[in-house]
């Protein structure tokens, strides 16, 4: 199955990309949630949630398939209230290594999603099927990744848990680079949708969306 990215109008991030073989105007967008990672108050780990930055949470008890990695580990995923809770690293292990949390769910309209999320920016390669790179480990220029190949984003909005908001447009070679002027949480989101259906506990799905974030803290 091959992938078409396409843009919704979202309140605070979302990445509108195009892949490698698309290369007719966007299609018509749609609306789907997206989950997205910050860090635990307290012993390290990660804190997910269903929604929206600034906006309404949703409980995370409707994904299924949850699957956590702390760096290179795999890491326990627990449902707590409305959010999901990722442990922090196993002792001895790098306390800065990066947090990732997938699942998937089925949207009342019927479409298949999987929601793919990572915390921190250490990191230069791609874990998730789709995800948002540092060329750099703690670097500001990414690229995105669509299972092992990069595609090229052509725009991509940003904002942070201070409010900033910011479009950036990618260089030539397909990457972006933001500016963190501001502490807080940034959170970069993406979205697409796979060309082609799939097969999911006997059930064929046609409409099959990817929804990716990357969020990390500028102190």
């Amino acid at each position: 199955m091959k992938p078409r990215f396409e843009g919704r109008p979202r309140r605070w991030a979302r990445v509108v990309c195009t892949g490698l073989v698309l290369m007719a105007p966007l299609a018509p967008v749609w609306a789907v949630e997206y989950v997205w990672l910050a860090p635990a108050a307290s012993g390290g780990g990660a804190v997910a949630r269903l929604g929206e930055l600034e906006g309404p949470v949703e409980t995370a008890a409707s994904l299924s398939e949850l699957k956590a990695r702390v760096g290179g580990r795999e890491a326990v995923a627990r449902l707590e209230g409305e959010a999901v809770s990722v442990a922090g690293p196993a002792e001895g292990a790098d306390a800065a290594a990066d947090v990732r949390l997938s699942g998937r769910r089925v949207l009342p309209e019927g479409a298949l999603v999987y929601y793919q999320a990572r915390l921190g920016r250490q990191d230069t390669r791609a874990v998730n099927d789709l995800e948002l790179v540092p060329l750099a480990p703690g670097g500001n220029t990414f690229k995105l990744m669509w299972k092992g190949s990069a595609v090229s984003a052509s725009q991509v909005m940003v904002q942070t848990s201070e409010g900033w908001r910011r479009v950036l447009k990618p260089a030539q070679d397909g990457t972006v680079s933001l500016a963190t002027p501001f502490k807080g949480l940034y959170v970069l989101e993406v979205t697409a949708r796979v060309n082609g259906s799939a097969t999911v506990e006997g059930k064929k799905y046609e409409d099959v969306r990817h929804s990716a974030t990357l969020s990390f803290v500028v102190e």
